[in-house]
């Protein structure tokens, strides 16, 4: 069981990153960690393993938890078999094989007499059979590390296990092997996450807030269910407060010119009467200080309307606040973009692919790109973009205006500002104030028109580049993304799947996120061996 009590970070400057965060989460019980980029989900998981000690609260678990971090790098020193903690045990089981059953052995080993069919049956289930525990991990991949880790929890066994976006680098059969995983297991598990199928697999998902969890009883369907019920209710009183706002506004002036009629209408009896001036002007104060205490009333409740209309308005998901308006490309519909023929590529290590490669892509089709990694996705990429030329066959190209967006948007220069990088697309001469609404469109605030760019998350770099496509008086023919999904949180996840749906070019696409793949409509597959 884990239970924590009161949680609170606050960041070496001073920065309060969540408060008072509360948490229960029974033996066997599987669950998910979501929230924006940014809200800090990473840096609980390591309040929860110890990493990191909070700033207030209690944390009571009753096992120690087995983590896998989302980035590796601090354990590029280590072997596999040190960064998994099991290089000291197999020395050790070694040694005693070989006759020195020291009582230091013999203690190290502690009688896990299976500890080496552990380590090559999990190596062998994630399909790790190439690599050795004495290998180093800095010469892994990306998901061969992550793949490592996870090989770890069958070796060890541990009741509880913490992971952090253990899906990123995997590809399409890693991730069904991660998920076929996750449902045999029977440990209590924590899983920060973006990917959806993952996420359906879970019992509850928890969404981090500064000021506390959102609990939803259900995995990642149910949780969308209720966010939509949430969703609904939230733009009915968002209607509501606009239709009262309305009306104090009309009663406010009714009652005001009402008021102005009984003032003129008491001001000609008054002088008809021939009242004394000094009488007539105490009158007339009288009616104005009236006049303005009616007025301060409607006032008072029109500004309590709006302010309340103004929170309810910064409720609305981001999503809802953007507006995506990309010009059409040039290119007219069903033209041959490229033909390949029997295309392939070496790198002095004989051919890709086999077969070679035999395509046609037509102008305002959508395509996934889709292969287990090192299958030849990237070099692909580059034969399309130019970069590259096929080493045999023969691949035609039309005359387009190609954009490659990398899963690090790497397009967007880290040297320049926010307005600087937005002016750099603004080939249609916009004014400052026009591109400076743009950039408020996709929800880049007036205090963030000067940040630099290096400084900005996955979901903003994101967020920037798209605006920048809008900018530029002429969309891209061609959008290649190469998983564009894997720095990102759900609800930027969702901005980008808005995005590219209102895009009316070509699409191709390298992701192993499927129901992403599904919810941008990608036509057909172009699968690489």
């Amino acid at each position: 069981m884990l239970i924590l009590q009161n949680i609170s970070y606050t960041h070496p400057n001073k920065d309060l990153l969540f408060k008072n965060i509360d948490l229960t989460i029974n033996d066997h019980e599987k669950i998910a960690l979501i929230g924006n980029n940014g809200v800090g989900k990473s840096t609980l998981l390591r309040i929860i393993v110890g990493e990191l000690e909070a700033t207030a609260g209690t944390v009571i678990t009753s096992d120690l938890a087995y983590h896998i971090p989302q980035i590796f790098g601090q354990f590029n020193h280590l072997s596999v078999g040190e960064a998994l903690k099991v290089a000291d045990k197999i020395a050790a089981f070694y040694a005693i094989l070989e006759g020195n059953a020291t009582d230091e052995n013999l203690s190290i080993l502690d009688d896990d007499w299976t500890i080496e069919d552990r380590c090559k049956d999990a190596l062998r289930y994630w399909q790790l059979d190439d690599i050795a525990l004495s290998d180093s991990l800095a010469d892994l991949s990306g998901g061969q590390k992550t793949k490592a880790f996870l090989a770890g929890i069958s070796i060890h066994r541990p009741k509880f296990v913490v992971m952090d976006e253990p899906s990123n680098h995997l590809d399409e059969n890693s991730r069904q092997l991660l998920c076929d995983f996750i449902t045999e297991q029977t440990a209590t598990m924590i899983i920060v996450s973006h990917d959806r199928r993952l996420l359906n697999l879970l019992d509850k998902i928890h969404e981090l807030h500064s000021s506390n969890i959102a609990s939803y009883g259900g995995n990642y369907e149910f949780y969308t269910a209720q966010k939509e019920i949430e969703k609904v209710a939230l733009q009915h009183d968002i209607k509501s407060h606009e239709k009262s706002l309305k009306k104090a506004k009309e009663k406010e002036r009714d009652t005001l010119e009402r008021q102005q009629k009984l003032d003129a209408r008491g001001r000609k009896k008054q002088e008809k009467a021939g009242l004394p001036t000094i009488v007539m002007n105490t009158l007339k104060n009288n009616a104005e200080r009236s006049t303005s205490k009616i007025k301060g009333i409607h006032t008072g409740k029109i500004n309590g309307i709006s302010q309340e209309l103004t929170n309810l308005r910064a409720e609305q998901p981001d999503i809802d606040k953007m507006k995506f308006n990309f010009s059409s490309s040039s290119l007219h519909q069903g033209k041959v973009l490229f033909e390949a023929s029997n295309i392939n590529f070496d790198y002095d290590k004989g051919p890709i692919w086999q077969p070679p490669l035999s395509f046609r892509i037509i102008s305002g089709e959508r395509i996934a790109l889709c292969g287990t990694n090192g299958s030849g996705k990237t070099t692909l990429i580059n034969m399309l973009l130019h970069k590259l030329n096929p080493t045999t066959g023969t691949l035609f190209c039309a005359d387009n205006k190609a954009v490659y967006i990398d899963q690090d948007y790497s397009l967007i220069q880290p040297d320049l500002s926010v307005y600087e990088q937005a002016q750099e697309y603004n080939s249609s001469a916009l004014l400052e104030h026009e591109v400076k609404i743009r950039l408020s469109r996709f929800l880049f605030s007036k205090d963030t028109w000067d940040k630099n760019c290096s400084l900005l998350s996955g979901g903003e770099k994101m967020r920037l580049l798209l605006c920048c496509l809008t900018l530029d008086d002429k969309s891209p023919d061609i959008l290649i993304l190469d998983e564009p999904t894997n720095n990102l949180d759900i609800q930027n996840i969702e901005i980008l799947t808005a995005a590219i749906n209102a895009y009316h070019g070509t699409l191709i696409i390298v992701s192993h996120d499927v129901i992403f793949r599904q919810q941008i409509n990608v036509e057909r597959d172009l699968v690489l061996s």
